[in-house]
């Protein structure tokens, strides 16, 4: 069988699993917490946006140019990217599955490099990073893609 890994992602968890035959259970390989995921907007902005005046005296608050919990999980998107990228180019896999929430699997498939993409053989978009091992195996085909 072909090195597989499966990555299982969310905007503030992910985890990364083997497994040995087609068949197998899932053995975790790497565990990874981007906590800023998880911070109220708030939190993440250290103070409130500023005001402008206007000519005629009145003012109003300036906006966001993006929505603070949406570039974090850019970054994180970005990082675990890289992180992909870095493991396939010291061949420690030759296939990969993805299980990630909707949206955060379109922000993960937009930083993928092209050479990643090509040995993408499964995705589901779905929210289980939280999920036991086992049950997340029963989210995956009965027999792991070796192709």
């Amino acid at each position: 069988m072909k090195l597989t890994w499966i990555l299982v992602a969310d905007n503030a968890h992910a985890r990364i699993f083997t497994a040995e035959t087609p068949s197998s259970a899932l053995a975790e390989i790497e565990g990874l917490s981007h906590t800023e995921g998880r911070l109220h907007d708030r939190e993440i902005t250290s103070d409130l946006p500023g005001r402008i005046k206007s000519s005629d005296g009145s003012g109003h608050a300036l906006e966001q140019a993006t929505d603070p919990k949406q570039h974090e999980s850019d970054n994180f998107a970005h990082s675990l990217a890289k992180l992909l990228e870095d493991a396939f180019n010291h061949q420690k896999f030759a296939q990969l599955l993805i299980v990630a929430e909707p949206s955060f699997l379109g922000l993960l498939r937009q930083h993928l490099s092209e050479n990643v993409k090509k040995h993408v053989c499964f995705e589901l978009d779905k929210n289980i990073t939280l999920h036991s091992v086992e049950d997340i195996r029963q989210h995956l085909p009965e027999y792991l893609p070796n192709a």
